[in-house]
């Protein structure tokens, strides 16, 4: 059985942490290199849900960058802003969209998404639906989304307790989380 992460548990796995503790998990995401890191993508409008997603990928083993605070980013939407993301994700070993209902009204998380199919291939995406309710996979009836690997918790065949795993729904196989994040 699998499940997909709510809202509410990306909220909790950061609510879990003292206030500085989260503050520092968050500014450390900003403030360092892609090279070589995992580039999590998401809608600003879901802020509250990303400590928690960078909390479960870096106890996995991934170095999470974000782009928030970069500093060769313009401070305002232009070309140069489009050359720096595409170089950014280009430079990561690993993309992994935080996916929520924002993330389709988003005007960049698409574009980030498309840009990291390019450089990267299926089999350096993954997913992060973070929903509404457990069993709601509606979003990935949204066009393209339900083309990528998916990163949920439950139980995979050869392991005694659930875990974080990678899900391929198409091929009904998953992954370690660890596993995939340093693969």
């Amino acid at each position: 059985m699998i499940f997909y992460t709510t809202k509410e548990e990306f909220r909790q796995f950061s609510n879990e942490l003292p206030l500085n503790e989260r503050t520092e998990l968050r500014k450390r995401a900003e403030a360092r290199s892609p090279e070589g890191a995992t580039f999590l993508s998401h809608s600003s409008k879901d802020e509250d849900l990303v400590v928690g997603a960078i909390r479960v990928l870096e106890n996995h083993g991934a170095t999470v960058y974000i782009d928030k605070k970069d500093p060769e980013l313009p401070p305002y939407t232009s070309e140069q802003t489009a050359l720096t993301l595409k170089r950014r994700i280009e430079q990561t070993r690993k993309f992994v969209l935080l996916a929520t209902e924002n993330s389709k009204e988003s005007k960049w998380v698409p574009w980030e998404l498309g840009i990291a199919d390019g450089k990267k291939g299926l089999s350096r995406i993954a997913l992060f639906p973070a929903v509404n309710e457990r069993y709601d996979n509606s979003w990935t009836t949204w066009e393209y989304m339900g083309l990528y690997h998916r990163i949920v918790w439950g139980d995979l065949e050869g392991y005694e307790k659930r875990l974080w795993m990678v899900l391929d729904e198409t091929r009904n196989t998953a992954i370690p989380l660890s596993r995939w994040l340093n693969g």
